[in-house]
């Protein structure tokens, strides 16, 4: 594949077509993080020990979520390439199998939150408090899990057909009506309940069930929308067509899948450390997650911008879109890093923590800021451009070796026997997205990567 530079029309294009995609992403990927941040916040006011069994009760939606993103990341590079040649039949075929796989895990998940809550709190730690809030939380925060896979797929695809306001609109929806509802159950504002941390699991199942509502709806009340398939739409796939689209996908499935598991032994690692750091390690994500909202966006549209060119048949555009989105985090990265790093004594601020567990945030939120940049980087090869060309195997091999050979072994042996401060653990736990960030260029340059997924074998 020869590359050609982009033409003055093409780089105009470029810009205007990434601007519509990713800046409502990147504004619906802030919203969701807001969610997070208001409800950590507002739990904030109750004690570490309400923030411990909250991060920790999360770790299940965390896994829950990104097994649905590995599922549904793999499936839309299908959805981007078909939309790249406006092949609407299959679309509506790859959204219904993403449905089926939604339904499927969110009802796993749902089994495994509702019927085994206490022991999932008592892999992470032993304080019986944290254990009982926990319990309390995840027995709730259940039933969001089938909402949240139906307004994934759609979101999912909305976004490789470049209609990406509506998912957005109904996000500021979701937030507007958890932020509210938070204030009233949380607390017991407007004669509601006191509820503490059972009222922010009801005001965010209740606040996921409207934004569901909104996306759903009027996808199918809007004309002509291209994702209004009809339930025979979607089910007009068969096996060899499901076949295809799981061999691509499975690896992202089984690349998020393994990296959500490590992650969540991270956890593991932190609970050692005792509950008021684990209370600093869910702060820290929670406010790394709001930072990084941007690289949603670019992440995505680049998917999705590189993914619709391949499928027209245009790999030299592919691999200088590439260029572009990779330049652009870079630079990107040193920014957001550096407000990060300004902003955290402001930060810290909202929380009610004792004076040394303040102290131990501030020393952690520096790492994660200066560790922006690899992990942004890293995250926009990955999921923005490699994975857009189906290179779903490479991407997998290097997430499992970077979380399982270098970030599980660093953190329990940080805290087991280095006895290490929370901050420096997350240092240690970070350091995978430096080598994978090393690893990863000289693949993008091979151009290796860049593979047409829908030439053959589709109708």
């Amino acid at each position: 594949m020869e590359t050609q530079r982009l033409t003055t029309d093409e780089n105009q294009q470029f810009y205007r077509t990434m601007m519509t995609i990713a800046a409502p992403i990147a504004l619906q990927s802030l919203i969701g993080t807001s969610l997070n941040m208001v409800d950590t916040m507002m739990i904030g006011s109750l004690g570490a020990e309400s923030i411990a069994a909250v991060g920790i009760a999360n770790r299940i939606f965390f896994l829950f979520i990104l097994f649905v993103f590995g599922g549904f990341s793999g499936m839309s590079i299908f959805t981007s390439q078909f939309w790249g040649k406006k092949d609407l039949k299959n679309i509506h075929r790859v959204q219904g199998i993403m449905l089926s796989f939604g339904f499927l895990v969110s009802g796993l998940f749902m089994i495994l939150a509702l019927v085994f809550p206490r022991q999932i709190m008592r892999i992470f730690i032993d304080d019986p408090e944290v254990v009982r809030l926990g319990v309390s939380y995840l027995r709730i925060i259940a039933w969001s899990y089938p909402l949240t896979a139906i307004t994934f797929a759609y979101s999912y695809s909305s976004r490789s057909v470049h209609r990406t306001k509506l998912p957005m609109a109904a996000s500021v929806v979701a937030l507007s009506m958890n932020t509210l509802l938070n204030y009233a159950l949380i607390y017991g504002n407007f004669g509601f309940p006191r509820w503490g941390v059972a009222g922010a699991a009801t005001a965010t199942v209740i606040s996921r069930a409207i934004e569901m509502a909104i996306l759903v709806g009027i996808i199918y009340l809007r004309k002509g929308h291209p994702l209004a398939a009809s339930r025979k739409e979607m089910r007009d796939y068969d096996l060899p067509m499901v076949k295809r689209v799981i061999q691509t996908a499975a690896p992202v499935f089984i690349n998020e899948a393994t990296w959500a598991l490590g992650v969540t032994v991270y956890y593991i690692a932190y609970g050692f450390l005792g509950t008021e750091a684990v209370a600093v390690v869910q702060i820290c994500y929670v406010v790394s997650d709001f930072f990084q909202s941007l690289f949603m966006g670019i992440g995505n549209a680049a998917a999705v911008m590189i993914g619709n060119q391949i499928g027209a048949n245009k790999e030299s555009n592919a691999y200088e879109y590439g260029v572009k989105y990779l330049r652009m985090s870079f630079v990107l990265a040193i920014v957001i890093g550096a407000a990060l790093y300004v902003s955290r004594s402001w930060i810290v601020q909202f929380y009610s923590l004792d004076a040394e567990t303040m102290n131990s945030l501030m020393k952690a939120l520096a790492v994660v800021a200066a560790f922006q940049l690899p992990k942004m980087f890293t995250f926009v090869m990955i999921v923005g451009v490699l994975r857009s060309g189906g290179d779903t195997r490479y991407c997998m091999i290097v997430d499992l070796i970077g979380v399982w050979a270098i970030g599980v072994p660093l953190a329990f042996v940080s805290t087991l026997v280095w006895h290490l401060p929370v901050h420096w653990v997350l240092a240690c736990v970070f350091f995978e997205e430096i080598l994978k960030s090393f690893i990863t260029i000289p693949r993008f340059k091979s151009k290796r990567w860049v593979n047409n997924v829908i030439r053959e074998g589709f109708e």
